[in-house]
């Protein structure tokens, strides 16, 4: 929980577009110090540029999350810079879609290299830091937010890899959260689970070590779900600035799980009911059948 942002730091990953960048702007609009982390330098500088010409302090830095040396790296400059920081949002994300069987080790190593070790390196570096500035001072107070997606709490099909990283984050935010609460009352944890936002996720081949061509040539199945992808995404209606506003309340409440849309918990409760039950998996699209009718079809044309 942190109850006043004036003068905190905050450490945004993935701050170059979607729910970094407007994490960003809420920041800068509530005096934080700002460390803003992306892959992309072009939309990093026009980020800092508008940070600074907000009045912020920032600090930018280009850093492939999935690299534990260049993360070293970057909680070594923030210390140096700001100190610990109060607010961490471990943000980055990318996506892979496809029958979970075609995916290439490429595309597992990709996503999970920046989905989970990009968390994974936010957690191990910067929650000794903050540890040690609440221990220096009982007034100190300090938040991690990961981001996952609903596909954390669901099993999507046609898109295998992505579901597998986002439910490691769930899982991981969630020990998190509970290792937290036996060694502090000043540092809290939330994970952010949101569905189909227009954040430029469904696009994020683009920044894919090599080349958005890196991967073989994509099979039907990944054709499928990339241009189902990018419907969803695109005709979201919550946009990632509300979704940004979630998440400064989450963090001044205290409350753990984040979503852009509450009304997707009905398919979250149908999968805990069948774990419970020890039923087999339910349908997915129960409540849109028609899209699970159109993916079997496409999928099983020759």
């Amino acid at each position: 929980m942190i109850d006043n942002f004036e003068g905190r730091t905050a450490v945004l990953t993935g701050a170059g577009s979607g729910f970094g960048l407007e994490c960003a702007r809420i920041g800068a609009a509530r005096g934080m110090n700002l460390v803003l982390v992306d892959v992309q330098q072009d939309a990093l500088d026009k980020a800092k540029a508008e940070m600074e010409a907000a009045g912020a302090q920032v600090l930018a830095r280009k850093v492939d999350v999935a690299d534990a040396k260049a993360m070293e790296q970057l909680a070594a400059d923030v210390q140096q810079r700001f100190g610990a920081p109060n607010f961490v949002f471990n943000n980055a994300g990318v996506g892979a879609g496809g029958l979970i069987w075609e995916n290439t080790i490429a595309d597992w190593e990709w996503v999970m290299g920046v989905n989970v070790w990009g968390v994974v390196h936010g957690v191990r570096l910067f929650t000794p830091m903050m540890l040690e500035a609440a221990r220096k001072d009982p007034q100190w107070q300090g938040h991690i937010v990961n981001t996952a997606s609903m596909a954390g709490l669901l099993t999507p099909p046609n898109m295998g890899v992505y579901n597998v990283t986002k439910h490691a984050v769930v899982s991981l935010t969630e020990s998190l959260y509970q290792d937290l609460r036996l060694v502090t009352d000043q540092i809290g944890a939330s994970v952010l689970c949101p569905y189909f936002v227009q954040t430029g996720i469904s696009q994020s081949h683009r920044n894919r070590p090599g080349g958005a061509l890196a991967a073989d040539k994509p099979t039907k199945s990944q054709i499928i779900s990339q241009a189902m992808t990018d419907k969803a995404v695109g005709s979201g209606k919550i946009t990632a600035g509300e979704v940004a506003q979630k998440v400064f309340d989450a963090i001044e409440a205290d409350q753990f799980y984040i979503y852009s849309h509450p009304k997707a918990l009905a398919n979250v409760a149908s999968r805990m009911e069948a774990i419970v039950e020890g039923h087999n998996p339910p349908d997915p699209f129960a409540e849109r059948p028609e899209i699970g009718v159109q993916l079997k079809a496409a999928l099983r044309a020759a």
